[in-house]
């Protein structure tokens, strides 16, 4: 098999699984961000691409790459990937769907801590000698536990349910919402239930995104969503940037309608510093906390990942359909 590669060398081989398939392709890489006519210069004929999960493969290069027979993600998101375009030539466009589920859940409630503990002005004021007066001045203003909170979660897959389960421990109260109700026994398994979207984003205190980019969720939470949230909530992002109208969230912060966010995510990525968040959480310390986009990517998470893309590059090879096919093909 031949492999194109979009995505960094040294992170392939760091997280190699033990299996012969590995040895035995020819891999070609190029860098995320390559032009359509450089994947195409480096491996038109190959037959699988593994693909950074923002990276974009083009319907011209899938048009252009007559052996191709599947595309994969190298994460969850594949709203990069032409599907339409893969599915028209019967091309597999797969993901490793649940593999890192538990990592960016527990990113989630690292970024809901953050917020309502004060983690960047309090690390600050300690590294500036403040320390006693910010701590006095908390005492004052309250710190909210997170058991005491409301929780909104929007998206019950595998992320939305494995921050459930650990929002449990915790104690909170926990809803979500999806287009579909699950059934009761998953509920009950994540100690979930459900509500109506408004009803969602007028009561919790925290509402956070685990919810796929498509046509339907880009600036999901908008100027109107957030006119329906309750007064000072927390709006977490561990999914992708677009959900988020940027501006919107920006105005709602500074006119004091959100009490902050906790951004793993922002569009556009790779975030540059004159972002209007990014220039937000410099303007007011503590309401906005940034993370990398890092919620996914722990050690565990890309070997799971990087077996199950070699995984199915195996059944390829042997003839065999992948599993995690998000582009509808069935054979």
């Amino acid at each position: 098999m031949k492999v194109l590669i979009i995505g960094n060398q040294d992170r392939y081989e760091k997280f190699r699984p033990d299996l012969p398939v590995y040895d035995q392709s020819e891999k070609i890489f190029c860098p995320r961000g390559a032009s359509d006519q450089t994947l195409l210069e480096a491996a038109a004929d190959a037959d699988v691409i593994l693909a950074d999960a923002i990276s974009p493969v083009s319907a011209y290069v899938i048009e252009h790459m007559p052996n191709l027979k599947m595309i994969h993600s190298e994460g969850v998101a594949f709203d990069k990937l032409d599907t339409d375009a893969a599915a028209q030539k019967g091309i597999f466009v797969c993901n490793n769907k649940g593999q890192n589920a538990d990592a960016v859940a527990e990113q989630a409630i690292l970024l809901m801590l953050g917020l309502l503990r004060s983690v960047v002005t309090g690390h600050q004021a300690v590294c500036e000698g403040r320390q006693i007066q910010v701590k006095e001045a908390l005492m004052v203003q309250g710190i909210t536990d997170l058991e005491d909170c409301r929780i909104g979660l929007i998206g019950l897959g595998d992320i939305g349910k494995a921050t459930a389960k650990r929002l449990s421990a915790f104690g909170c109260q926990c809803c979500y919402y999806s287009r579909h109700q699950k059934s009761a026994q998953e509920e009950a398994e994540c100690s979930v239930s459900y509500l109506p979207l408004d009803e969602l984003l007028s009561c919790c205190d925290i509402v956070s995104l685990h919810m796929a980019v498509n046509e339907e969720t880009v600036n999901f939470i908008n100027r109107d969503r957030i006119a329906k949230m309750k007064d000072g909530a927390l709006l977490i992002n561990t999914g992708r940037g677009e959900l988020v109208d940027n501006e919107a969230l920006c105005q709602a912060i500074e006119s004091g309608k959100l009490g902050g966010a906790g951004l793993d995510t922002i569009f556009p990525e790779p975030v540059q510093a004159d972002n209007p968040l990014v220039l937000l959480a410099g303007k007011l310390p503590g309401r906005i906390l940034l993370a990398p986009h890092i919620g996914g990517i722990t050690t565990g998470s890309f070997k799971r990942m990087h077996r199950h893309m070699w995984e199915n590059v195996t059944r390829l090879s042997q003839k065999e359909k992948p599993d995690c096919i998000v582009n509808g093909l069935q054979h």
